[in-house]
């Protein structure tokens, strides 16, 4: 992991004090809430349908032990909604006793929130962080955002360089960028160094994807204006290939072209991809005429030297660990039935590595009764315990919302299944359909048209019987409560969209969405079925869209073929018939039922 200098530890440190003095002006008087929302904003602090939410940034994913317990920390003692002022003509506080706090939230982003601090305890928090070099600095507001990559990196069997050194290098030079504090939109950067592109690149509105050219060189292919929300667009390849010492240069042409020509007067064509998509070739051409200026005339400042990459990467050696053995053992003592979980979950949790003697095991955050990607302070201390035992100190957070112990001696897998048992978290669930993407949703976003937490927990209940959800197979399912898409719906296999129907719940339902992945093939937006669905008609229709895939799908056991291939093959139409005959019958049903009250 990146180790902070003293610099880094006093300049978060300084943010901190800075936020304190700007909110005790705030509760004083003497700064207007008007003045303070940018600042707060540029920390971290929304304020959303009940309370105040902190966004904690956790760059490319990374967490250390002693973050993971200062996280728990601030989830007990200040995630606490009987604290908040809140507005008690709110109509919707009456559903407030259902909502958990004590806990955090781990997002697509790889970041973490909270849903409860008071604001008047935000300034306690963020020093909270500072002290284990942690901040909410650029979580918000129109600028470049937390840098994502790759769970695998710098672990990966088929990686072709450590994308780390390269986040890191990019993190420092966007963090209070002067030029790039005020951009048309939001700005998010993805990097992976591996052949398989786990990291989504092609969703972001910079990809880049770590390669060697012909004569083995090391460089960036570089892709720009992907993005969600309601125009989704695959990200388009602007360089084939860029050598990896130009690439703060070459991002800082992007986003200048970017910053000069997007649009701020509206909203939903701010983004990137509304100017990539618009311009075309003309928006390259631009992109390379600033960063020949930028060589040519500014001198290249931003070239990275082999000295600093050699500086950075050193922070990202492999932890020192005792030589372990390559084979796996059996877990002792166990039923039949144990011993098919504990071999399910090798299959579904446990990852290759580079070292043989190593693993990366999926610890997974998709269990009956919480949301997806939610643990509570027990739970985040429990995480802590088990990355101390089983991997070096560090944990990493996967943009499915789960956590990663990259470092797993691989003769310790049988005592790590056991403790992660324990814990609820050893679920053999990893891409089978329970292991969903959902955002807060109406629960908490002021933002959001529907619920995404009940329509979860809802097909949770009902695929709970591991037989059924390894027999379906890997399946993508993604949920948001908007059309800005922070649960990914448009990359899901199955993708689900509340929408706001004068002003009723109802959701769309897509599909044929991919990430990139290899499970996934090409990445591709997913397509709506049909017409928007009840809430209580959602189950249903995910039932009969299975229901439909096993009857056209081939092969047999483990060799089945997959969801999307399935889908791929045989075409949407099926699956929409069915979708709209669970409508038929679900209201059939209820119909009946109200006759039988009556």
């Amino acid at each position: 992991m990146y180790q902070y200098t003293e610099f880094d530890r006093q300049f978060v440190r300084s943010r901190a004090a800075q936020y304190r003095d700007q909110l005790e002006r705030n509760l004083a008087g003497s700064l207007s809430d008007e003045d303070f929302r940018p600042l707060r904003l540029q920390n971290g602090w929304y304020v959303q349908r009940f309370a105040p939410m902190l966004r904690v940034a956790v760059p490319y994913g990374e967490l250390a032990s002693r973050q993971l317990r200062v996280l728990a920390r601030i989830a007990r003692e200040y995630d606490r909604k009987d604290e908040n002022n809140l507005d008690k003509a709110n109509p919707g506080l009456s559903d407030l006793g259902s909502l958990p706090s004590g806990y955090a939230h781990f997002t697509t982003r790889q970041n973490l929130q909270y849903n409860w601090i008071p604001l008047h305890r935000s300034a306690e928090v963020m020093e909270l962080l500072a002290s284990v070099d942690m901040h909410g600095i650029q979580t918000s507001g129109n600028c470049i955002r937390n840098i994502t990559s790759d769970e695998r990196a710098g672990i990966a069997v088929d990686e072709i360089a450590d994308p780390r050194p390269y986040c890191e290098i990019m993190r420092q030079w966007s963090t209070l960028h002067p030029e790039f504090a005020f951009l048309p939109r939001k700005f998010k950067i993805a990097v992976t160094g591996a052949t398989e592109d786990r990291a989504a690149t092609y969703w972001h509105d910079v990809g880049l994807h770590l390669v060697r050219d012909a004569q083995g060189e090391l460089g960036f292919k570089v892709l720009v204006g992907g993005g969600m929300g309601r125009t989704p667009v695959i990200a388009s390849v602007i360089r084939e290939f860029l050598p990896w010492d130009q690439i703060l240069n070459y991002l800082e042409a992007v986003v200048r072209v970017y910053n000069r020509w997007g649009r701020r007067d509206n909203l939903y064509k701010a983004r990137i991809k509304i100017l990539v998509k618009a311009e075309g070739a003309r928006f390259t051409q631009e992109v390379e005429a600033e960063y020949q200026q930028i060589l040519t005339v500014d001198g290249a400042p931003h070239t990275i030297s082999q000295t600093e990459l050699d500086r950075v990467s050193a922070s990202f050696a492999p932890p020192a660990m005792e030589n372990g053995s390559v084979a796996i053992p059996t877990a002792p003592t166990l039923t039949e039935r144990e011993q098919l979980e504990y071999q399910r979950w090798l299959k579904q949790n446990v990852a290759s590595h580079k070292n043989p003697t190593l693993r990366a095991v999926t610890l997974s955050f998709k269990r009956l009764g919480y949301a997806p990607g939610d643990a509570t302070a027990d739970q985040l201390d429990v995480a802590a315990d088990l990355a101390e035992r089983f991997s070096a100190g560090e944990a990493r957070v996967t943009h499915d919302q789960n956590l990663v112990l990259p470092w797993v001696q691989a003769d310790q897998l049988p005592q790590l299944w056991q403790a992660a048992r324990e814990a609820g978290w050893a679920r053999s669930n990893i891409r089978l359909l329970t292991d969903m993407i959902a955002c807060p949703g109406g629960d908490f976003c002021a933002l959001a048209n529907a619920r995404s937490l009940p329509i979860s927990e809802a097909i949770t209940q009902r695929y709970q019987d591991m037989d059924e959800l390894h027999d379906l197979g890997e399946i993508d399912l993604h949920i948001s409560g908007c059309i800005n898409s922070c649960g990914h719906h448009h990359s899901g296999h199955i993708g689900i969209l509340g929408v706001d129907k004068d002003g009723q719940e109802w959701y769309q339902i897509t599909l044929g969405g991919s990430d990139g992945s290899t499970l996934s093939g090409a990445p591709l937006p997913g397509k709506v079925v049909g017409p928007s669905f009840a809430a209580t008609e959602v189950p249903d229709v995910i039932e009969a869209l299975l229901d439909t895939y096993r009857v056209y799908r081939s092969g047999a056991g483990v060799r089945n073929e997959t969801f999307i291939d399935t889908l791929r093959r045989v075409g949407a139409e099926p699956f929409r018939i069915a979708a709209n005959g669970a409508r038929v019958s679900t209201n059939r049903d209820t119909r009946a039922l109200a006759t039988e009250t009556v």
